[in-house]
């Protein structure tokens, strides 16, 4: 073992692939609902984050719920023996039949996002003789601070309803007969690791709450999304994120009416440190300033670099060689296809194991077939007990 990898088992195993630690993804859920649990708080987990079969049954045996975001997602949670009652359906272009799916199913709502979203929904509901249940929605224009295409609540973005246009869609779902408006929904970004930014939030919500008042009018449920981030700096300093301090932060500055319930859709928080891209050096190659890591992984196991510019911790875990300075590339012919510059590695050699670190989330879920390559593999921490 080198750290917290079984190396030498690793070796014979075909890369690249997708290694999870069960244990580390256990403790994580058992803080979530140990802090979640504190103020009855509901979690649903965001499950474009990681569809893997095996973490969706961890999950939902620790008894979470699911924030889905398409059709094929209801059906992997339903297939993984999440109750439909927990399952909510957020999206912007849900198609007819994924809607049938959801009212077919009874879950617990579906989070509208547009007036044409409300009338489709209505009128297929209708066909069914249901009355499918609907949370709004609502873009509080609260900067998350964190990258421009993973910031979903302000007025630009093509998600959720407008403040401004709030009472008119409230008007008009008084015309919808078969339509139940439960809750109001919000989701500002991700990768938020600032508990500011959710006081803002709260703030906002609490403003929206008091304009519903003077309307005579209270849902049953008020659901922030998720957002919380990690440190992809130093997963191994904190591999469980600050759970305590996110749900503390909702506590304090949100004003729920009696008998609202508090939701929240979390993703990235729960999965994302317990995955890793472990990769076999194909060649260091000698630059004219630099040295490259040519790697049998690339963009199309792991786009989050090329997409993102998001940043992984990179690690050799064959070596004990004094550090150098690599560039960390895979063999994609796209010049984005780069997964770290100037990474500090120990010295490498052709057949070392390269492992990216906290890729759980949009890793796995997000790899494609380009270039007509084999989707990676996965492996899990008890086959090497």
């Amino acid at each position: 073992m080198k750290g917290k990898f079984p190396v030498e088992k690793m070796k014979n195993l075909a890369t690249p692939f997708y290694y999870y630690d069960t244990d580390l993804l256990r403790a994580t859920l058992a803080e979530l609902k140990k802090e979640s649990s504190k103020y009855n708080y509901h979690v649903h987990y965001a499950v474009k984050a990681n569809a893997n079969e095996k973490i969706l049954a961890i999950i939902r045996e620790n008894g979470f719920g699911a924030d889905c975001v398409s059709g094929g997602e209801i059906n992997a949670v339903l297939k993984a023996g999440f109750p439909a009652g927990k399952i909510v359906f957020a999206g912007v272009g849900k198609a007819d039949w994924e809607i049938n799916l959801g009212l077919d199913s009874d879950i617990f709502c579906f989070n509208v996002e547009s007036i044409p979203e409300l009338e489709v929904i209505d009128e297929l509901a209708g066909a069914k003789n249901k009355k499918a249940r609907v949370a709004l929605r609502l873009n509080p224009n609260v900067d998350a601070h964190t990258h421009h295409k993973i910031t979903t609540g302000l007025n630009e973005n093509k998600f959720g309803i407008n403040l401004s246009q709030l009472d008119v869609v409230l008007d008009r779902i008084t015309t919808l007969p078969n339509i139940q408006l439960v809750g109001l929904h919000f989701h500002i970004g991700s990768q938020i690791t600032d508990m500011d930014v959710f006081k803002g939030l709260c703030v906002r919500i609490n403003e929206i709450q008091e304009s519903l008042y003077r309307r005579m009018l209270i849902v049953d449920t008020i659901n922030v999304g998720g957002g919380l981030g990690i440190d992809y700096e130093h997963p191994n300093r904190k591999p469980i994120p600050d759970f305590a301090s996110y749900f503390a932060t909702f506590k304090k500055h949100l004003k729920l009416r009696p008998k609202q319930e508090l939701h929240f859709e979390l993703g990235r928080s729960v999965v994302a440190q317990c995955g890793s891209l472990v990769t076999k050096t194909l060649y260091v190659k000698e630059g004219i300033n630099k040295k490259f890591v040519i790697v049998d992984a690339g963009m199309t196991d792991l786009i989050r670099p090329a997409l993102y510019d998001a940043y992984h911790k990179i690690e050799n875990i064959s070596s004990e060689a004094p550090m150098e300075q690599y560039d960390v590339v895979g063999p994609i012919c796209e010049s984005s296809d780069c997964f770290g510059k100037a990474m500090e590695l120990n010295g490498t050699k052709r057949g070392d194991l390269i492992v990216l670190r906290s890729a759980g989330a949009y890793g796995e879920i997000m790899a494609s077939r380009y270039n007509c390559r084999a989707l990676p593999g996965v492996h899990y921490s008890e086959e090497f007990l």
